[in-house]
């Protein structure tokens, strides 16, 4: 007998489909419209100031949205998938990017703190490894703890380990008995940014490679007059960029697993999962050891290519703070929200105010009153303003403290953490075919 409803069973499966491409490509148009976004107001900022500075500030803003988003993916895998709060997210960013100094860096002492002199990959895997075993020590008596007092121990997990970093005596200590120093509080260089070979012979800024001449010929003295340092910083941030899709990818389809359903249910309800025959604290372990590995390359990635680290201030509580906002105004959960709320923290919320605030101040043409109350006496809008930019950063940690109580009154689940997300492994919305009855 044929089938009255021809096409019926199909019809939810494409439309379900359908549903999720949308979704994806509204996540991708809506992160790529705000960069183009803060793109234009950066060129607004600075077009005054020629081509180079539109594309340096650009360039900036580029580089903090990568990394926060580099740094909030690894979060979202352990707070928003599995519900576990860790607040040592800068302690497990320190140990990658040390782990990996110490591991490439030479060892003759003449240049600092000596290191093996390994190649940069070995580096870079060593890194996310010591991240990796240490949170997986550190989450065998901290998973025991419950929310709030998990978060406690991480936090202190974190400040014992930038403490750590930053004694002489544990330099001292290293040197003795491995070979290698970490540079105390002085801090440690880091290798050589390896993007800058592509552009440049050994690294000299006046030998360019035939792969850098053409760079330079067409956007640099030779064409549109950006600088060299720029141009091959862009070069990183491709590469930044391929790191955030590669780290998109994994927990996309990490959280599409088994493994990821099941991190879903331990964060919804804990008790339920281990009633379901599921090792709750087997896997707790497994994705925070993940998370801190993601951390470690993370740091890496992103204080590794400064030239230098020091655990103060680079790797205060403060970062931590900062990379969770990233996470509540993308959305817990939501690894688009991850990449959209650490470019918009870092372009809006971090370095925005400070590059209005300067583009304001050199308009203004104002005497800046010597305290709050002075500014507020005066009754002169010009004056306060004034003395608001000149006093930008105490007042960035006040309007993040407005935008925070605001997003938890209007949007508590932050711009793309309202997705329904589906727990089930098949699609469960398929209607019974045609023909066939319920009795």
């Amino acid at each position: 007998m044929s089938d009255p409803h021809p096409g019926e069973t199909e019809a939810p499966e494409s439309a379900t489909a359908a549903l999720f491409e949308a979704a994806r490509r509204s996540d991708l148009g809506l992160i790529l419209g705000t960069l183009l976004l803060v793109y234009l107001v950066a060129a607004l900022l600075t077009f005054t100031d020629g081509l180079n500075s539109v594309v340096g500030l650009m360039r900036t803003l580029t580089f903090l949205g990568l990394v926060y988003a580099l740094s909030a993916l690894a979060l979202n895998l352990q707070w928003g998938y599995a519900g576990l709060f860790n607040i040592g997210v800068a302690g497990f960013m320190a140990l990658g990017v040390y782990t990996m100094g110490i591991v490439v860096r030479s060892p003759d002492p003449a240049f600092g703190p000596p290191g093996f002199g390994l190649p940069l990959p070995v580096g870079i895997v060593a890194g996310m490894l010591v991240a990796a075993v240490v949170g997986l020590i550190a989450a065998l008596p901290a998973l025991r703890l419950k929310a709030d007092y998990l978060a406690i121990v991480t936090l202190g997990i974190s400040e014992i380990i930038r403490l750590i970093l930053q004694s002489s005596a544990f330099d001292a200590f290293l040197r003795e008995t491995i070979g290698a120093g970490t540079g105390g509080g002085r801090g440690m260089g880091m290798p050589r940014n390896p993007v800058r070979d592509l552009f440049l012979v050994d690294g000299q800024a006046n030998s360019p490679t035939a792969f850098g001449e053409v760079v330079f010929g067409v956007f640099g003295s030779g064409g549109l007059g950006i600088s060299h340092s720029v141009l091959i910083d862009w070069g990183y941030i491709a590469v930044l960029a391929g790191f955030v899709v590669g780290y998109f990818v994994l927990l996309e389809r990490l959280g599409r697993s088994p493994f990821g359903r099941t991190l879903k249910a331990i964060r919804e309800d804990e008790l339920v999962a281990n009633s379901l025959g599921k090792n709750v604290n087997l896997i707790k372990i497994k994705v925070f050891g993940i998370g801190c590995a993601l951390m470690g390359l993370a740091g890496i990635l992103w204080f590794g290519s400064q030239g230098n680290v020091s655990p103060t201030p680079q790797f205060m509580p403060l970062l931590t703070f900062y990379v969770f906002i990233a996470v509540i105004i993308g959305g817990s959960g939501s690894n688009a929200g991850a990449v959209l709320g650490g470019i918009v923290f870092a372009t809006v919320l971090f370095e925005g105010p400070r590059r209005v605030g300067a583009t304001v101040r050199d308009v203004i043409d104002a005497e800046t009153p010597s305290s709050f109350a002075d500014a507020v006496a005066t009754l002169d809008p010009t004056a306060f303003l004034a003395f608001a930019t000149d006093n930008i950063a105490p007042l960035q940690f006040v309007f993040l403290g407005l935008i925070l109580v605001f997003i938890m009154h209007r949007r508590p689940d932050g711009i793309l953490g309202d997705r329904i997300e589906t727990a089930a492994a098949v699609d469960l919305s398929e209607r019974p075919r045609g023909g066939e009855s319920d009795e």
